[in-house]
């Protein structure tokens, strides 16, 4: 796989997140944001895409380059855990501008989307080891 192919997947990835947040601010949440328990998931989605997509991105340039299974693992977890970080540090001290508003159910959104990330990761990987067999 070439880079032009990593730069495309990842593309294609940012946006289905930016797709995905917009939809839900525009449509999703005015409608369910006041109740409860889906204002509290509705506000949060956007961290928790954030968190989930940001930390795919090396996915496919690992794949392609074959790198085995404890370097990949550290690559990709190292990415999810410096993701959570950012996101997390821009919660407490924003500074891209998304919110001004500590939240900790962002925070835990940043933690699920990071982990569901190294999910996906290893459902990815041990199908392709499967594959190979």
């Amino acid at each position: 796989m070439n880079r032009r192919k990593y730069i495309a997947i990842n593309l294609i990835l940012f946006a289905f997140l930016y797709f995905s947040v917009s939809f839900n601010k525009e449509y999703i949440r005015p409608i369910y944001g006041s109740t409860p328990f889906w204002g509290i998931i509705t506000g949060s989605y956007s961290n928790f895409m954030a968190a989930y997509i940001i930390s795919l991105f090396p996915l496919a340039a690992i794949f392609a380059k074959g790198i085995n299974l404890k370097k990949a693992r550290l690559i990709f977890y190292s990415v999810a855990i410096l993701v959570f970080v950012i996101l997390s540090f821009e919660e407490l001290k924003p500074f891209v501008g998304a919110s001004e508003v500590y939240d900790i159910y962002d925070i835990i959104a940043n933690v699920l989307g990071s982990l569901f990330a190294i999910l996906t990761f290893e459902i990815f990987f041990s199908k392709k080891l499967r594959s190979k067999e």
